[in-house]
């Protein structure tokens, strides 16, 4: 696998592990017991932490992505795998 698409494939793992990483450690304004300013959203965090979360969403992706390349020099799971278990589920 060349670098470039090594590189690639790691920036589409970390822009979705944003969206897994998100929602953990987010606490409103309600929990934290703190008054709502006027106008805020009840479920809005009381404070974003853009750097924590970053570290996580790396951290995450890091390990996502050391599993997928792991995955692809070894052939733990591939194409014909899946090509198997279907032709197998249909009867073929």
């Amino acid at each position: 696998m060349k670098l470039t698409s090594m590189v690639a494939i790691y920036v589409l793992i970390w822009a979705f592990s944003v969206f897994l990483v998100l929602p953990f450690g987010v606490r409103t304004t309600r929990e934290v017991g703190a008054d709502l300013v006027p106008g805020q959203a009840d479920s809005a965090p009381h404070e974003v932490r853009l750097g924590r979360i970053a570290m996580r969403v790396t951290i995450v992706a890091t390990l996502v992505f050391l599993v997928f390349l792991a995955n692809y020099y070894f052939g733990w799971l591939t194409t014909d795998a899946f090509n198997d278990y279907a032709q197998r589920a249909v009867g073929a």
